[in-house]
Parts: structure tokens; sequence; C-alpha cells
């Protein structure tokens, strides 16, 4: 259900926008509505017409109408589509392609008429642009005008493809992509110097004649852009904020994409809220950002001045509420993540009681093979000193983010190793023949052979041997899960099976681990994360009534591609420099990622650079807050058991 609808919350929106637990639960619901509207229109004996989106974001919407048609008989005999874009040029048959695209989510699956099907087509001649975007418009209006547009929001504020600049009544057209679009699409076309630079799309103006408008957004990278979408101004520098103009838009989003939202962010600005521990703590670390003070030098002034009045009326004063949120985060940092051991304490130790379970078998699931030292190198080098028996599961190859020059110098390497020593090379010899001429003719997007991928594999694979051995995991307790729906060879992923949430089941069975430690990095622009953090959760669930499982605690990191934000934090562990330099040397380890990833994602700093600067810059804010300074800080937050992702 929706939280957090009261109308007073919601008076900084000037879009209606509805908030749920997770996109599963907001696809859902946006396929429901679809639905009823193409039923209503069966019962009025009436074509039904919608406007349709890619990408991630409408995927699980389609699979939800897939599973209407399926499961309880929903027809598309009278269903007409519009697509909002596509790439240009672009063959129908590519990787990228939207006409694929669609075919492969809904169109092949449902019993829609082909004739009914408008997709702009990326392989018209340019001289034909200009008077094929006016008979797709034309095409709109013969069809009776859509009566539902399902838009997502790119990182520009881009609907369709509509990006800065585009005036409100603007046409279907050609449009030169922006430099942020490319990037975000780099993924998908193995390589951003290989995204096309022009698409074919909806006009705004075409889309706001839609009678109803549904843009759904997802994940923490969209909370920003939603936010001014929804609360700024309306502006050509943001197209999707032309839909405040619209009667009927909505904007439907999992809780991730509206943290940034006044009503997520800073709820009591706006009105009275329920005071607990998690938005005291919220509140208070907000406070102290905003008027630059540490906690404990927060006046009752400060509160009052700023829309914190009801908050120390009802817990005040200012000195008993700083005490309070101030030794709940002290309490959190800690240099011994996996406990402390049962020695008698010393002078000046923070009253933190020893573990009854010491040393520890801890668990660390890595979706690429560099996730772990990237996010948690540290506490990982941490928990080994300390003694614990530590294990690191790579629960995917991380094989189509090799470079295809690496891949070569590998089997060189291979086959000169094999000849210098005496072993038969004839198989290398063949082998490495392949995999030179397969290169050396690949196109932009095609899909490695399988020979190539196992290469690039077992480049990730020595990698992350590399970056154990300099955390002191023992080569033993590495393991390479290579879970199934990883592997396509592509950057679309296969959907995530009992498969592969046997391979999780089975070794959590094996180690019984003390401690799990999983990616909670949603912001992984690929899926990856996402996928292998419901892996795990959904093995847990499977193994939780064991006996072993009630003495473990779930902790999950961030880091490559986002940083917890200080009132999340249940788990905070400093680094001093020597600390953070090791943790960054094993960082080095994984060669094939350095200088320059092959799928950087919107940030083009090294894996290495971001995780150095996010660690910096959470002991910074602790710093601010008045806690001790430490040069360094890795955090962690604890998984309640009952949340789940989707």
């Amino acid at each position: 259900m929706p939280y957090l609808q009261d109308e007073s919350l919601t008076r900084c929106e000037k879009i209606r926008t509805r908030i749920f637990p997770g996109s599963g639960e907001c696809s859902v619901a946006a396929a429901r509505e679809i639905a009823q509207l193409i039923l209503a229109r069966q019962g009025a004996g009436r074509k039904c017409v919608l406007g349709l989106a890619t990408g991630s974001t409408p995927m699980t919407l389609y699979a939800e109408l897939v599973r209407m048609h399926r499961q309880e008989k929903l027809s598309f005999a009278n269903v007409v589509t519009f697509n909002l874009d596509e790439y240009y040029p672009m063959p129908p048959q590519e990787l990228q392609s939207y006409r694929r695209f669609m075919a492969e989510h809904l169109l092949d699956h449902v019993d829609i008429d082909p004739a009914n099907v408008h997709i702009p087509d990326g392989t018209i001649g340019p001289e034909q642009v200009a008077d094929y975007c006016i008979a797709y418009e034309q095409a709109i209006v013969d069809a009776g005008g859509i009566d539902l547009q399902i838009l997502g929001i790119g990182r520009t504020g881009h609907i369709g493809f509509n990006e800065p600049g585009s005036p409100p009544d603007s046409p279907t057209r050609l449009i030169w992509l922006d430099q942020l679009t490319r990037n975000d699409a780099a993924s998908d076309f193995f390589g951003e110097a290989n995204v096309t630079r022009r698409a074919i799309t909806m006009g705004v103006g075409t889309i706001l004649k839609a009678r109803r408008i549904l843009m759904l957004a997802f994940g923490e990278g969209k909370a920003r852009i939603v936010a001014r979408a929804v609360e700024g101004p309306v502006t050509e520098a943001v197209a999707a904020s032309f839909l405040q103009k619209h009667p009927d838009a909505e904007v439907m989003l999992d809780r991730a994409a509206a943290e940034q939202l006044t009503r997520a962010k800073s709820p009591w600005v706006l009105g009275a809220i329920q005071w607990n521990e998690h938005t005291i703590k919220k509140a208070v670390i907000w406070l102290a950002l905003k008027t630059g003070k540490a906690i404990l030098k927060l006046t009752d002034a400060d509160y009052n001045e700023n829309y914190l009045q009801a908050l120390l009326a009802e817990h005040g004063p200012a000195y008993a509420i700083n005490l309070l949120v101030f030794r709940g985060l002290q309490i959190d940092v800690t240099g011994w993540p996996g406990g402390k051991p049962p020695v008698k304490k010393q002078p000046g130790d923070v009253n933190r009681p020893a573990d009854d379970i010491y040393p520890k078998r801890v668990l660390v699931f890595s979706p690429h093979p560099d996730d772990d030292v990237i996010c948690m190198g540290g506490t990982l080098i941490r928990l080994v000193e300390q003694g614990h028996e530590v294990h690191v599961a790579y629960q995917t190859s991380g094989n189509i983010a090799v470079f295809d020059c690496d891949a070569l110098n590998f089997v060189d390497f291979a086959t000169e190793f094999n000849r210098s020593f005496g072993i038969d090379i004839k198989q290398t010899e063949k082998t490495e023949k392949h995999i030179e001429q397969f290169l050396r003719h690949k196109q932009p997007g095609q899909i490695d052979s399988p020979e190539v991928q196992r290469i690039k594999t077992l480049i990730r694979y020595g990698e992350a041997k590399a970056a154990g051995r300099q955390c002191g995991v023992p080569e033993e307790n590495l393991h390479f899960l290579d879970m199934p729906f990883y592997e396509t060879g592509r950057v679309k992923k296969l959907a995530l099976t009992e498969r592969d949430v046997d391979i999780i089941v089975e070794l959590l069975e094996k180690v019984q681990p003390h401690q799990i430690y999983a990616a909670g990095d949603l912001s992984d622009p690929h899926g990856t994360h996402r996928t292998c953090l419901t892996a795990v959760f959904r093995a847990i669930e499977r193994i939780r009534g064991q006996e072993w499982f009630g003495r473990c605690e779930v902790w999950l990191y961030r880091g490559a591609w986002q940083e917890w934000e200080p009132h999340q934090i249940d788990l905070a562990v400093p680094l001093g420099p020597q600390e953070l330099h090791r943790k960054i040397e094993a960082i080095f380890q994984h060669e094939s990622q350095k200088d320059k990833a092959l799928f950087p994602g919107i940030d083009e700093r090294e894996f290495w650079q971001r995780a150095e600067q996010r660690n910096r810059d959470t002991a910074r804010t602790y710093d601010k807050l008045g806690l001790a300074e430490y040069e360094a800080i890795e955090a962690f937050v604890r998984w309640d058991g009952q949340t789940s992702i989707n």
C-alpha cells in the first residue's frame, strides 16, 4: 500500500504522487490500472490506446501484464499501442532496439494484433524522417488519441527522449541525445562510443495530449530528478516538469525514488509527524548539518527556528534529545565489526559487551568480483585480522566488464606460458586463434563467444583471488558461484530462478555463518546488485527456520554506486590512513577494472576513487556531527529480516 498520503505532507508536490514500499507493488498497481482500462474499453466495444515506454522501469509492469494475460485471460485484442521512442539509426533485430525490447517483454507474449503495434522505425532514410514523424502523429490522432501513457524519467529529466530544452508543444521528431543520456545507455551498447547519437521520440506536446499519464520511477538514482520534476518549477530544463500542467498525470514511486521529496527527506517542515527513534535521529542529524553545528551544541532555539518545535515539546529539552541521538551514533561506531572478544575490559573502552560467539564465521556476498573490496575492503581486512573465519562469495563472474584487449593479452600469456614449460599447446593455439579472430572481427554490441566469455571469467577469478590474498582471506574460502541468471554474455540478464537461489542456499548451509554481509547498493545501473540481493533474501527465507540462523545477523553495505545516509547507518567501522591504503591496494588487484571500467555508469571516477571519497565523506560527516575524527568510515545497515526488494 502507498504510504504518507496525508495532504499536509504533500503540499510541496505539484503532481499527484503515490509512494509504494517497493518497485514491485508500484508496477503491479500500474498494471492493474491498465488492465481495468482495457476491460472497460472492451465492455464499451472500443479500442484501448496505450502509450508505452521502454527501459528497466516498466519491465516488471509488462511482466505483470503478461501474467494477467496467461493466468487471468486478460485479452489485448482491442489494444492499440504507440511507443515513445527508438534510437536512430537502429535495425529492429539489434540488442538495443526498442522494437526488440517490446517484443521480448510484452508483445510476443500477448494476443495483440501486430497491425495495432506502432514503434518508431529506426531504419528509415534521413530524408524520410520528417514526413515519418508527421505520419506517426497522425496515426495517434486516427486511433482516437492515447488513453493512457506510461512514462519513465531519465537522469536529465527527459520523458521519452525529450532532452533539456524541449518545448512543451514539441511534436514527434528526430532529436540529438544529451551526453548524460548516452552515458546512461553505454552499458547496453558495450561502451559509450557505440551509443547512437540520435533518436526518434514523441514530443512533449504529443505526450501531454494523452488523456491520462503515469510516470514511474524506481531507485535512489532517480530521487533527485524526481524531486525537481514534482516539486520544482515548470521548466524546459526538466521536461518531466511539464506534467505539472497536465489535468490527469500521476507519479508512482518506490520509497528509494521518493527519498528527496520533502515528505520523505524532511517531513517535519510540512506539519505534525509521528516521532520515533528513526524520525528523531533523522531530524537531529538534518538539523545539525543544516545549522553547521555538532549535535551536542544544538540549542532549544535551533529546534524552534527550524520546524522542530513539536520534537522539542514532546522530547525536549534540546540537551536530552541531543544526548540521545549522539550516544546512539557513538555506539554504532566500532572497530570490532565481528564483535568484541571475551577479554577483560581495558580502561577507556566504550561500554560495549563482549560477544558470546567469538570468533565468528563470516560470509560476504559480492555481486561482482570486486564489490567486496570496493565497498567493505577495510572491514574485510579487520575481520580477518581479528581472527574470524571469513568467506567471500562472488555471485557472478563479472565477465562482460572485461575489455577485449585484456582477453587477448591473457590468451597470449597462456600460450607463451604453455610453450615455455613444454605443455601441449595444440588446443591452446586453436583456442587462441579462435579468440583472436573473433575479437578482431567483433561488431559493437556483439555477444562474446563462449570461449571469450570463459577467458574473461578467468581474468576476474584471478583478480578476485589476488584481492583476497591482499585482505588475508584464504583461497579455499573464496567461492565463485557463477549464478546462472548473469551468464548471458550481454548486459540484459535472465530472470532470477530457483536454480540461482539453490546455489546461495547450498553455500549458506555449508558455511552456517554468524554474520552475513550483502550488497545493498541498489543504484547499480545494470540491476545486478538488486538481483543478487533478492537471491540472498530468498535464500534466507528458505533457511530461516534452521537453528544456526537464529544466531546470525545480516548487514548491508554500499560504496560502489552510492553510500548510506548518516541517519540510516547502524554500524560504522572507522579506518585509519594505513587501513584505507590497504583497502585501495586490494581494489588495485582488479586490474581489468582499473584506469577505466568498461561500464562505469554515471560516475566516471575509478572505483577506488569512489570508495576512497565516499569513505572519507562519511568520516567527515561524523566529524561535523561532533563524533571522533577518523580518516575514513565504512558504513552498514542492519537488515531487519523483513524488508524485501522487488
